[in-house]
């Protein structure tokens, strides 16, 4: 049966990819996002900057008058910045969480009311890896996945008396433009950290480069939109599910010392 989903992030990367996929799999698929889209995606495209709640609110206002409701709310909206803490900027840090935690809030918080009129509501909301597993020089990043994470799993039981299921999906190293996209540090190279930054940096594209396609992703949340119940989170891709299980069996020392030789040696 076809679906009314709302994704955000729509113009490139994982929401462009779910947003043309669920679309041809015959669903109504409303692509949010602030870029323009490329070409003639099929899906209706709705210009809307997350972190501005006026454009929400028109958002909103055209889904209720064209379908009355949603049923599934996919938050993919994301930006990434990298570098030393040190020499990160306070703009910096606050832009990343006004894209990453305080616009997939609100724009989840706008969303409640058009869920409810579904007969089988759901949230999912785009995480990562990298919010279990706190990377060095990505450390704003991680700490916005790990805020996306823990959103989820209070909303899941906030929401749970409306019968509105919630998840986080979290992928690994994935091939997109995100990583094009990601700001770069003012300070790559200096008399304190010499070339750990840059190496970092090296390292965590050359990962995204040769990451799993965005469609791992699309292949996952196809599965969760047949579900009558979601998992609480969902880690994408048998490595990264490896990763997360020895997390919780290693030392936090020794999982620290990992990911410092790693990413931050």
């Amino acid at each position: 049966m076809s679906k009314i989903i709302v994704v955000s992030g729509a113009s490139s990367g994982i929401g462009e990819a779910l947003s043309k996929s669920l679309f041809q799999d015959g669903n109504s698929v409303y692509g949010l996002s602030r870029s323009a889209v490329k070409d003639n995606p099929g899906f209706s495209h709705i210009a809307c900057d997350i972190t501005k709640e006026s454009e929400i609110d028109q958002a909103v206002n055209q889904i209720t008058k064209e379908q009355g409701h949603v049923d599934m709310l996919i938050n993919c909206a994301g930006m990434g910045i990298s570098g030393a803490a040190e020499h990160t900027s306070i703009e910096s840090a606050k832009r990343i969480f006004e894209v990453n935690v305080f616009g997939l809030f609100l724009l989840t918080k706008k969303m409640i009311p058009l869920l409810r009129q579904s007969s089988s509501p759901k949230v999912i909301n785009i995480g990562s890896v990298a919010g279990d597993l706190i990377i060095p020089f990505q450390t704003f990043y991680s700490m916005t996945k790990a805020a996306v994470h823990a959103f989820s799993e209070g909303l899941r039981n906030e929401l749970r008396p409306f019968g509105i299921e919630v998840c986080s999906v979290n992928p690994g190293d994935t091939k997109t433009g995100f990583t094009q996209n990601r700001e770069q540090p003012d300070v790559k190279k200096d008399e304190q950290y010499q070339d750990r930054i840059v190496k970092s940096i090296h390292r965590m594209e050359k990962d995204e480069q040769n990451g799993k396609s965005p469609m791992t992703v699309v292949k996952v949340v196809r599965k969760l939109l047949k579900k009558k119940h979601l998992p609480v989170k969902v880690t994408v891709g048998f490595e990264y599910k490896l990763f997360v299980f020895l997390k919780r069996l290693l030392p936090k020392r020794f999982e620290s010392w990992i990911l410092y030789q790693m990413y931050g040696k």
